[in-house]
């Protein structure tokens, strides 16, 4: 599973899941604060679609933490002030670049939380789908 893919679970996810998970790396393995979480600024970039050019949008709030496990660094970012999440994020990224045993056993997690959000965003969807007017019908 890919860092872009754990992350998007994890902080869509359950925050028990990510708490759960940094402890038990808290618990076997030092973990060193390297940052702690604090907030910034950061641009959001996006794409034109006629000419396909790069622009700006504008700032988005961040919290963001780095820590280091077992000498490997590891990065929580999340938007909006959660400096507890980005703390969980960045120990769970962490133990992934160091390889840490309880990695294999969170895999299981990571999928089944997946198939919960996905389950969850379908029915909102389906809410959302029922409430959607269809205009050519008022014609008269």
């Amino acid at each position: 599973m890919n860092r872009k893919r754990r992350m998007h679970i994890l902080i869509d996810g359950s925050r028990d899941l990510s708490k759960k998970m940094a402890r038990q790396i808290e618990e076997s393995h030092s973990v060193e604060v390297l940052m702690e979480p604090q907030e910034a600024l950061t641009m959001i970039k996006m794409r034109e679609t006629a000419q396909k050019s790069l622009f700006y949008l504008g700032e988005v709030l961040v919290t963001e933490c780095k820590v280091s496990v077992n000498h490997q660094v590891g990065m929580g970012i999340v938007v909006g002030i959660e400096p507890d999440l980005a703390y969980y994020l960045a120990v769970i990224d962490a133990a992934f670049e160091a390889q840490c045993g309880e990695v294999d056993g969170w895999l299981p997690l990571l999928a089944a939380e997946e198939q919960r959000i996905a389950a969850e965003k379908n029915v909102k969807a389906s809410a959302i789908h029922k409430t959607k007017v269809s205009f050519e019908t008022m014609d008269v």
